[in-house]
């Protein structure tokens, strides 16, 4: 489980409640609660939404939102570690025996480069092909990434709407002066909603999946230059160096345990 992603949702929703009660006291919470304006801020964001997209491409947009609960698998040190391994393993026995230790990779994007490899794919075409589906991937991430920014575009617009549909409402009953307040509060509920459902949920999601994509990106960029290199033939240690190069200084040190056997 993120438990960033967790703490960062749950402590934002105690931070309202917190200053509700406080500025209110507890039993003002109830009154932040209106079924009309939950209907029209969220059922009218999600739906605007809808009617820009295919169903399929709509649920998997929502579908998204489990994956900032979970952590990722990719371990770019790891992923380093077992490139040097490989290339290890090309220097002492050819290329030819990577084919047995692609069966070994659960990594489908590193064991279609090997395999490329072991097939003697030219090494332009290998590129060309590793970075078409990097291209590929980052398009479908972007797209997930847009439903969120969409929502949270229409959440506020949608709020918007809310309220002025509470304000018609309350305009047309002003001969009832005890209900002017009340009626006035009900209809800028909807705009908290809808400032809720953009800064709460989609912002955080958004920016999380961002995160994700370019550390995913990052990490299959390094792959491809850690392969290619293998190909080329390159000394265990100069393929360390270069693959290490890519990350942050601090990130370095624990690539170079079990790395870069072979001098030449």
């Amino acid at each position: 489980m993120d438990i960033a992603s967790i703490l960062g949702l749950v402590i934002c929703f105690v931070m309202l409640l917190v200053g509700i009660a406080t500025s209110g006291g507890l039993q003002s919470i109830p009154s932040y609660i209106d079924v009309p304006s939950l209907a029209i801020t969220f059922g009218g964001a999600f739906a605007a939404v809808l009617g820009g997209k295919s169903i399929k491409s709509f649920l998997s947009g929502l579908k998204s939102f489990g994956l900032i609960l979970k952590m990722p698998q990719d371990d770019t040190t790891e992923m380093i570690k077992k490139v040097i391994d490989l290339s290890n393993v090309a220097r002492k026995e050819g290329l030819l025996s990577l084919e047995e230790a692609a069966g070994e990779l659960e990594d489908e994007f590193m064991k279609k480069g090997i395999l490329l490899i072991v097939d003697g794919t030219d090494p332009e075409l290998v590129r060309a092909i590793l970075e078409t589906e990097l291209i590929s991937m980052d398009t479908r991430h972007k797209e997930t990434i847009g439903f969120w920014e969409s929502v949270a575009s229409m959440g506020p617009a949608w709020g918007m709407i809310g309220t002025l549909v509470g304000l018609v409402n309350m305009l047309n009953n002003m001969s009832d002066a005890a209900s002017i307040g009340p009626a006035m509060a009900t209809a800028l509920i909807t705009t908290l909603y809808g400032s809720l459902l953009a800064n709460w949920i989609c912002a955080p999601v958004s920016a999380k999946l961002k995160s994700r994509n370019d550390a995913e990106i990052q990490r299959r960029e390094i792959m491809i230059e850690g392969l290619l290199s293998i190909q080329a033939g390159e000394n265990p240690r100069v393929i360390e160096e270069k693959l290490k190069s890519f990350m942050a200084p601090v990130d370095r040190a624990g690539t170079t345990e079990g790395g870069g056997e072979e001098n030449g």
